[in-house]
């Protein structure tokens, strides 16, 4: 069989993140992607750093998949390569600040009126309109912006989400989007304008705690390991000192985890903890009973206690830790792409589609494109 978007052909004016974690969906997914960059340059996150044998690890991780090339789009020739490009793509997505984007003529309604097919995507900091529109926007201020960071860390000390959570969040609400539009596309031949803000991605994905702030007028404390509503959920240390992250989420668990765990049947029925929002309430009193019993046991007796008793754990595992998963190991999660320093190994793709070969694996060098490509794009849109 052959890959979903086999016959999509991409155009990405793109950078960073945002953008380009977007269209690698789509290029895992069979899309052709052509990105364009600056002469000479590139996609500034090209130098993010050299850690996969010489090529950044953000730019490996971001880009397999895809072509290169290079136009200037103050240069009048390359500009008219640039539109006939875009005139002829099925998909085309950008990631400049909104008003550069506006004076380069590549906002999604601007395409889009002399291409009316074309389904166009806008990714920024904050949307278009607003007083923050023109606003810088990388992915930790928008953390910052988006709560974020403020639900995050302990009581004393805020923290940042460790990944680019708010590049990620706004570049699968731009994938999920063209993919919708796409399908509709398919039945109607309507083209689409689309505006992915990583403001309001993120602010839907601190939605929850953002709710239940303002329901009672009062914002959730930091909880470090804990979760902020629900008990017991975090991490607890084992007698030898290793972590192990504990999920009781329903008064069911609760009773296994009493029961099975601790030993205690009778804590189940505990005025105390019965409930939810009893064991919230009293979450110093019973994280206390748990570290106790924690501690006085064998890590194997525990481990062991805890799956008699289905009650959901895990490991505290570093990226390290996480590269060498049983788990991912047994399901061959891994592959290898060619870079422009040399192979590098990579995790597969977690879309598990069947009868669908493995992805193009290679991450394009500065300008790196089919020239047939090329010529086959300029002349679908000259003759558009």
């Amino acid at each position: 069989m052959t890959a979903p978007l086999t016959d999509i052909t991409v155009v990405a004016l793109e950078q960073a993140v945002a953008a380009p974690f977007a269209t690698r969906q789509l290029a895992d997914l069979g899309a052709t992607v052509l990105k364009v960059e600056r002469p000479g340059e590139g996609d500034f996150a090209r130098d993010y750093d050299t850690a996969m044998g010489g090529t950044s690890a953000f730019f490996v991780w971001a880009n397999r998949g895809k072509q290169s090339i290079e136009l200037d789009l103050k240069n009048p020739t390359d500009r008219a390569t640039f539109d006939r490009l875009v005139a002829g793509a099925d998909v085309f997505v950008q990631n400049l600040s909104p008003s550069a984007a506006e004076r380069a003529g590549v906002l999604a309604d601007q395409l889009r009126a002399t291409t009316p097919g074309l389904i166009a995507c806008d990714i920024s900091g904050y949307g278009l309109g607003g007083p923050r529109t023109d606003d810088k926007a990388y992915d930790l201020a928008v953390q910052a912006e988006a709560g974020a960071i403020a639900l995050t860390g302990t009581a004393d000390q805020a923290c940042k989400v460790g990944f680019s959570i708010a590049d990620i969040s706004s570049a699968m609400y731009a994938f999920s989007s063209i993919l919708a539009a796409l399908y509709r596309r398919r039945s109607t031949g309507e083209g689409a304008s689309i505006e992915v803000s990583m403001l309001e991605s993120l602010a839907e994905w601190t939605a929850a705690p953002t709710y239940a702030a303002v329901g009672r007028g009062v914002v959730p404390p930091r909880a470090g390991h804990r979760h902020t509503m629900i008990a017991p959920y975090g991490m607890y240390a084992m007698s030898d000192g290793e972590l192990v992250m504990i999920g009781v989420q329903s008064n069911r668990d609760w009773e296994s985890f009493a029961t099975h765990v601790l030993l205690e049947p009778d804590l189940a029925t505990d005025p105390r903890f019965v409930d939810n929002a009893d064991r919230i309430a009293h979450i110093d009193e019973l994280e206390a009973l748990i570290n106790e019993r924690f501690g006085s046991v064998p890590p194997a007796e525990l481990l062991d206690r805890l799956r008699r008793g289905r009650v959901t754990h895990s490991f505290v595992r570093d990226p390290l830790a996480l590269w060498q998963h049983e788990q991912l190991r047994a399901r061959d999660r891994f592959m290898t792409v060619a870079t422009p320093t040399g192979e590098a190994e990579v995790y597969r793709s977690p879309f598990n589609i069947s009868d669908v070969d493995e992805p193009a694996a290679s991450v394009p060098a500065l300008g790196s494109h089919d020239a047939a490509l090329v010529e086959r794009l300029v002349r679908r849109g000259t003759d558009r």
